[in-house]
């Protein structure tokens, strides 16, 4: 009787133990990546982060990384978190010119930006305060923001210490106002993706490109590129997004512990840490390899020459043309913009 008895107890217990196993389950988050794993900011930035969320959830969720683009290309990014072919995406925005038109304001050359932490929080804050900034990214459910530093130029086989120097050179760039902006300075841009860029420039089918210090650390451009010019460039902007389906089918505790691990305290992490940190890796990884890199910072006349050609007209456009495009609050997303960074 005593062993029916125990039996029974047993089973009981089960009966009512399942529904707490079931829902103990940890729920996986695939999530594409076009950039290696051991790169600076998926070392840095992208893995704590993940490791924050995922304790935050206490166990409840994991979150799976392909990187390198072994899920989906980096230009598909966006629309594989949107169909569910990934269930999160690393998004780099300047992929999709016109997509986000209004937080585009942040690319704007001459931004007085002087690191990423700082232009990330301004990116968030926008984010947070404008619907129609919002409504660019409407299809993905964000957890986050960031933006690189300014970029600066880096070229394969002379110093561009001038804009006549940069006249006629075939010039990656990123999509919008960077475009823009070498354009009217005289160079030709060109469209590559981030991990085409290095045979790009070893092939002679780029003279160089604007690049940010954790693309040239993960990328290892230093390696064909070795001539850096500290030129008022652009910033670029990225996102971590969640297929919105995905999100709402979450238990609210996961939802309200991924979004703990976000917003703009992560934003700012991601700055400081994919971007701002990323420097001292690229001088210890080129001074390992033998490499010299031949830095050039112009005088403060040749570099009010690119401030004036291609910095404020280019904001001046890019307002006019939203204004055009029915955006009639872009002048004052701007002037919001520059007062956050005082």
């Amino acid at each position: 009787m005593k062993k029916v008895f125990m039996a029974l107890c047993i089973g009981i217990c089960l009966v009512f133990a399942l529904p707490c196993l079931s829902s103990a389950k940890v729920i996986t988050l695939t999530l594409t990546d076009q950039n290696p794993e051991a790169g600076w900011g998926s070392t840095h930035a992208l893995q704590p982060w993940i490791k924050k969320v995922e304790e935050a959830a206490k166990g409840k969720v994991k979150i799976q990384v392909y990187y390198s683009q072994t899920l989906s290309k980096g230009r598909d990014a966006w629309n594989a978190v949107k169909n569910g072919i990934a269930d999160m995406g690393w998004c780099f925005h300047g992929f999709w010119p016109g997509m986000t038109p209004l937080a585009d304001v942040v690319t704007l050359p001459g931004l007085p930006i002087k690191n990423a932490e700082k232009g990330s929080e301004v990116l968030w804050r926008l984010y947070e305060k404008y619907p129609e900034v919002r409504e660019g990214f409407k299809d993905n459910h964000v957890l986050l923001l960031f933006t690189s530093a300014p970029y600066h130029l880096i070229t394969t086989k002379k110093q561009v210490k001038t804009l006549a120097d940069l006249q006629g050179m075939k010039i990656r760039t990123t999509g919008g106002p960077p475009t823009e902006q070498m354009k009217v300075l005289g160079a030709v841009p060109m469209s590559i993706p981030m991990p085409e860029n290095y045979i790009s420039m070893q092939k002679g089918v780029t003279d160089g490109m604007g690049a940010p210090w954790d693309a040239i650390y993960s990328f290892r451009l230093y390696e064909v590129a070795k001539y850096f010019t500290y030129a008022p460039l652009s910033c670029v902007y990225f996102s971590i997004s969640i297929n919105k389906n995905k999100w709402n089918s979450l238990p609210k505790d996961v939802q309200e512990a991924m979004t703990s691990a976000s917003g703009l305290e992560a934003a700012k992490f991601f700055g400081a840490n994919y971007h701002d940190s990323a420097k001292e890796g690229v001088f210890m990884k080129a001074k390992d390899s033998g490499i010299k890199i031949v830095e050039y910072t112009p005088p403060a006349d040749e570099l009010k020459k690119w401030e004036d050609k291609g910095g404020k007209p280019v904001w001046t456009n890019w307002v006019k043309r939203m204004k055009g495009k029915g955006h009639s609050e872009a002048q004052e997303i701007l002037n919001s913009t520059l007062d956050m960074l005082k």
